[in-house]
């Protein structure tokens, strides 16, 4: 096991999740601060299959209408994970989901997911306040939510 930083918290947050309802562990952080090499050191330790959401449902959508595209997205990230085989699964580079085209709540579909498996997400964004959010105020793919019924990890935190 990793000695310490966040691969080992990442794989403390994986055994917590173990007995909860929703088995969501979310990596928060800003673009750059650490959490793709901390989630491929995870996966090189426990052999969690990692997957680049962005590519895979992009690959996936090729054919599809825009609209076919905001109705089927939930199964394909399903279908997604359903491949990988994993109890745990790793995600990355999941800003696909956000695409106001798309018409999802990426944190709901994650959260929905995450009953059948245990989801580590790299997201992009921060916590301030007890609320989790993606992208800045104002942008179109702006999210926000209160921290519930996950677990979180943030790199630039203290532990």
């Amino acid at each position: 096991m990793p000695a310490d930083g966040i691969p080992s918290q990442i794989i403390d947050k994986i055994e917590q999740a173990i007995g909860l309802y929703h088995r969501l562990v979310l990596v928060v952080a800003p673009s750059g601060a650490g959490k793709t090499d901390a989630l491929k050191e995870v996966h090189r330790h426990l052999g969690a299959p990692f997957l680049n959401v962005n590519l895979e449902i992009s690959r996936r959508m090729l054919d599809l209408t825009v609209r076919q595209r905001a109705l089927q997205v939930s199964r394909l990230v399903e279908e997604i994970l359903g491949d990988s085989n994993g109890e745990v699964v790793l995600l990355d580079n999941m800003e696909i989901l956000f695409d106001p085209s798309l018409q999802q709540d990426p944190l709901r579909l994650l959260l929905s997911l995450s009953r059948n498996r245990t989801l580590v997400v790299s997201w992009n964004g921060e916590i301030k306040n007890n609320t989790l959010s993606y992208g800045e105020p104002g942008h179109p793919e702006y999210q926000r939510y209160t921290v519930e019924n996950f677990l979180v990890i943030t790199p630039d935190a203290q532990s």
